[in-house]
């Protein structure tokens, strides 16, 4: 099949990274046809224009799907994170990050393989903020529907359902956060009673992240509120070697945008050093959506083998390649496998 995909390449090192994305992708065979978008967030600001240009929203609301580079994101002031307005605007709700150890990356939990579930729209991301400025006070409202509850559950559920996942762990605090939290528990019982195959249990946050750093192997999939589901998200991640080498997606009903989950590494940008592998992660994702499953299959299994081999990578992971070498080395990689 032909494919229309809207390219955001975001900033720093997101054009390299992207760029050594496309290259798999097409060394795969995928027949793309790219909507590139280039102004975006800082840079698009420095232009006079919104953070988040209307003419990407049109894009995506054309093709059904993006492919995002990371965007660099003002800390404590200037636009609002590019990534939430994307969320926000399309309603892109479920928010799913697979954390699995690759062969090669030295860490204790290299048995870890399970799957962040993350409401993406709502809680303290809703961006519902005051400040009194007569009594130096900030409010910011946590707020947690009984609808968006149920959508990211039920995503989570029947994403275990589809592909062979046994057991569902719901987030939360509802021993103090008692009607916000209280709400999220609360529908998670609800929904899980609608799956009898699927085991279901429920751990507050705090004990969970105690856990999950001594036995993330027991947990397989998690699923909580927007929050607690983004700090869930890279300390998983940590568990497997980093942000660099983990996949991101955010679905929704209608379209879907899959992304490089680490930051934009200004200081390292245009070194051609950059680790290209969690967009190409996010990538197979991409493909498996679109129904490209043997792209897919060829592009994880050289990206598996190569790092089993150690060679060529890049210097976060303990190799002396750059970011084209690598590229290069995955693209030959892919493109003997799909023409075997």
């Amino acid at each position: 099949m032909s494919h229309t995909i809207t390219l955001l390449p975001g900033d720093g090192i997101g054009p390299e990274v992207t760029e050594a994305t496309v290259q798999v992708i097409e060394a795969a065979g995928v027949d793309v046809s790219w909507d590139r978008h280039r102004i975006i967030g800082q840079t698009a600001v420095e232009r006079g224009r919104p953070a988040l240009p209307p003419d990407i929203i049109d894009s995506i609301q054309s093709t059904g799907i993006a492919l995002k580079g990371p965007v660099t994101t003002p800390v404590g002031q200037g636009f609002t994170s590019v990534n939430v307005q994307l969320r926000q605007r399309l309603d892109l709700y479920a928010n799913v990050r697979p954390c699995a150890a690759l062969p090669g990356i030295e860490t204790p939990f290299d048995e870890t393989d399970l799957i962040i579930f993350r409401e993406n729209t709502e809680g303290l991301y809703s961006g519902i903020e005051h400040y009194d400025e007569r009594l130096e006070i900030a409010d910011s409202i946590a707020r947690v529907t009984k609808r968006g509850s149920e959508r990211i559950i039920r995503f989570c559920f029947e994403y275990a359902k589809q592909h062979g996942r046994e057991h569902v762990t719901l987030a939360h605090k509802a021993n103090i956060l008692k009607k916000s939290s209280g709400l999220f528990l609360d529908v998670g019982r609800e929904v899980a009673a609608e799956y009898p195959g699927i085991t279901f249990d429920d751990r507050i946050i705090d004990a969970l992240c105690m856990d999950l750093v001594m036995h993330p192997e027991e947990y397989d999939c998690i699923v909580s509120t927007n929050l607690f589901g983004d700090i869930l998200s890279d300390l998983a991640a940590g568990l497997v070697g980093g942000l660099g080498v983990t996949a991101g997606a955010n679905i929704g009903d209608d379209y879907a945008v899959f992304e490089a989950v680490h930051g934009s590494a200004p200081d390292i940008a245009g070194q051609n050093i950059a680790n290209p592998t969690a967009l190409i992660q996010s990538a197979i994702m991409m493909l498996r959506h679109l129904e490209e499953t043997a792209a897919a299959n060829a592009i994880e299994e050289a990206v598996l083998a190569l790092y089993e081999e150690g060679a060529p990578l890049t210097p976060d992971v303990g190799g002396d390649a750059s970011t084209s070498e690598f590229a290069d080395a995955l693209a030959d990689r892919v493109a003997s496998r799909v023409g075997a």
